[in-house]
Order: structure tokens, then C-alpha cells, then sequence
């Protein structure tokens, strides 16, 4: 199985808990202390992706906490790495897709190949209005992520393309240098939209944590929308593990932590997602522990439950586990067996 984590541009805490407190960013000089041993420790687990998340603002408290951006960190990655591959969340209407075109095919020389791309539809509003960019209905952010996709392939593919669109538009675009291997495009989402937009046009879907059930719905949706486009699209899911020597001893540690649960922070998250599908959506309380609803994936147990679920999850059809590195166990005792 294939892995990822985030990259390390997050320095405040993303729990729903009384206890959290505002963090802060450190400073520039702090850069190398903070972000670059964290980057060298995940390319040594064996980590095969690096998600580099778009979050312009966030509170660390009823939104999840702000990041350095998205293009800057990644450059700084591909000179401090060899092997993991750099995957860039970019947020269509920040950015214009001729534009981020080229820029990923300078990151695709920089890396030596290693650069894709993870299109955002988006959810935060107050993000997109501090911005001044138009936050559009839900389907249309979706109609503009197409956009922005076709003008990403087209500029990739073509020696010279030209693009008319609502959105967009492009004049006999040409990329010098041409970028040295194919373009490769993940997004996420789940809602029917999400799903009509990566069976046209998507290589891999993000997927927020939840039941086999959730997921294999989730999956059987979209296999089922392919048919129809004659595409094949792969299964990343977002998983938080926490991985004690039993069952018991996790789950402990899990009832402790739902009830540290701010109740109205939680609804304040909820009321910020603005028509996503996931993001603190679930009424399940096990979705609020972390953003992206990664402990309701329950890769929760002793090292022999977690792989069980793990496979679980393989039979499905995920084919990467989008997973955060702090459970040491896990690093121990699981990581090992899906990086080979």
C-alpha cells in the first residue's frame, strides 16, 4: 500500500478539545529546526507521499490552524528531499491553472519527476472572502475545478494549447521547458459532484476516514461513474491511527479524548463547511477528533487489529493510506509492512 502524510506547515493543533490553545508559527530561523528534521524523519519511514495542504487561515481552534504556503514549502521540500513524491493542494480561484502550470512543471524539473498535484474545490469561506476570491455555489466550485483541471492537462500535454471556459481562459499556451512526465491529479471530496468531477477527469481520490461501509459506498459510486467515462480512478484514505500493546488500551485513550470534546467549538466546525461532504459533516463523534475525520477510519487497537483493518480497507480498493506520523507504535509496528 502506498502512504502519505501532511507536510510540516501546521503549527497549531487541529483537535476539537477544551484544552487547545492558540499556537503560533515560528519564525524563519526557526524553519530549520522545525520543519526540515520533521521532512528528513517521514522520507525515512519510507513515507511515498508528502500531501502539501492550502490553508491560508485558520483559527487552530473552530477552524483547523493556518499554514506557510503551499507553493513556497513545496520548492523548500523538493531541495531538502530525493525520494518522496510532492503533492501540492492548490485551491482553484487562488490561482490561475496557466500560472500553477508552469510553476509545477519548474517543481517537476526541480524534483527530478516528483511533483503532483491535489485539486481543491474548497470549503472554508471565510478563507476564500478574507482572499477576495469568489466562493461560488457548490457545484460550480466543482465546474470551476474542472476548468482548472482541463487547462492543467491541456498545458501539459499540448506543445501549444489554447482553452475558452467560464472560468478560464488561455492563449496559445506553451511550457518551456516541457515538463518531464505526466501530470498526475488528485482531489478530494465525496459528494456527487466530488465524484462526477474525478471520473472525468481525476487520477486519485482523497477520501476522509470513516466505515468500511462509508467508504466502500463511497468507492462503489465512483467505479460505478467511471463506467460511464471509461477511466480508472485510484482510493487514497485519510486514517488516523492510534496503535496501543490491546484493544482495550486504546480505546481508553479514545474515551478520554471524546470527552474532552467542546461541544460548541464542534458545532461552530460543522457550521464552517459551508455544503462540504466530511469535514466534521459526520454526527459521529469519533469525525471530531482530528480534521479530516481520521479516527472514524478506526485504525484503533492493538498492532494485530489495526493491519485486520488495514486490509479491510485494501479489499475495498484504497490503495494509499493518507495517515499522520505521530503514533510511534504504528511507525514501529505497521508502517514497515505497507512501505516494504
Amino acid at each position: 500500500m502506498l502512504t502519505c502524510t501532511w507536510a510540516p506547515t501546521v503549527f497549531t493543533g487541529s483537535q476539537v478539545a477544551a484544552t487547545i490553545r492558540r499556537g503560533g508559527f515560528p519564525d524563519g530561523r526557526a524553519l530549520e529546526t522545525a520543519v526540515l528534521p520533521m521532512l528528513a524523519r517521514i522520507e525515512a519511514l519510507g513515507v511515498s507521499h508528502l500531501l502539501i495542504a492550502q490553508r491560508w487561515w485558520g483559527s487552530g481552534l473552530e477552524m483547523e490552524g493556518s499554514s506557510l504556503d503551499c507553493l513556497a514549502m513545496t520548492a523548500l521540500f523538493a531541495a531538502h528531499t530525493e525520494r518522496i513524491r510532492l503533492v501540492t493542494a492548490v485551491h482553484p480561484g487562488f490561482f490561475h491553472p496557466a500560472a500553477i502550470a508552469k510553476w509545477g512543471a519548474t517543481l517537476d524539473w526541480i524534483s527530478g519527476g516528483r511533483w503532483d498535484i491535489n485539486v481543491t474545490s474548497g470549503w472554508n469561506r471565510r478563507e476564500f472572502d478574507m482572499y477576495g476570491i469568489d466562493f461560488l455555489a457548490h457545484k460550480e466550485r466543482y465546474a470551476r475545478s474542472a476548468e482548472f483541471i482541463d487547462v492543467l492537462r491541456g498545458a501539459w500535454d499540448k506543445p501549444r494549447f489554447s482553452y475558452e471556459g467560464r472560468f478560464y481562459q488561455a492563449r496559445d499556451l506553451e511550457l518551456e521547458p516541457r515538463p518531464s512526465t505526466p501530470l498526475t491529479v488528485f482531489q478530494g471530496g465525496q459528494s456527487d459532484d466530488a465524484i462526477a468531477l474525478a471520473a472525468a477527469r481525476s487520477d486519485w481520490m482523497f477520501l476522509n476516514g470513516g466505515t468500511l461501509e462509508r467508504i466502500g459506498d463511497i468507492i462503489g459510486r465512483v467505479r460505478k461513474a467511471c463506467r460511464s467515462t471509461g477511466r480508472k480512478v485510484r482510493f487514497a484514505l485519510y486514517a488516523a491511527p492510534l496503535v496501543r500493546r490491546t484493544d482495550a488500551e486504546a480505546w481508553a485513550e479514545i474515551q478520554a479524548r471524546l470527552g474532552m470534546i467542546d461541544r460548541s467549538l464542534a458545532e461552530r466546525r460543522r457550521a464552517a463547511t459551508d455544503g462540504a461532504h466530511g469535514m466534521w459533516a459526520s454526527d459521529e463523534d469519533l469525525s471530531l477528533l482530528d480534521t479530516n475525520e481520521g479516527y472514524a477510519a478506526r485504525l484503533i487497537g492493538s498492532p494485530d487489529t489495526v493491519y485486520e483493518r488495514l486490509e479491510a480497507y485494501r479489499a475495498l480498493g484504497v490503495e494509499m493510506l493518507h495517515f499522520d506520523v505521530q503514533d510511534q507504535l504504528f511507525n514501529e509496528s505497521i508502517l514497515p509492512e505497507l512501505v516494504g
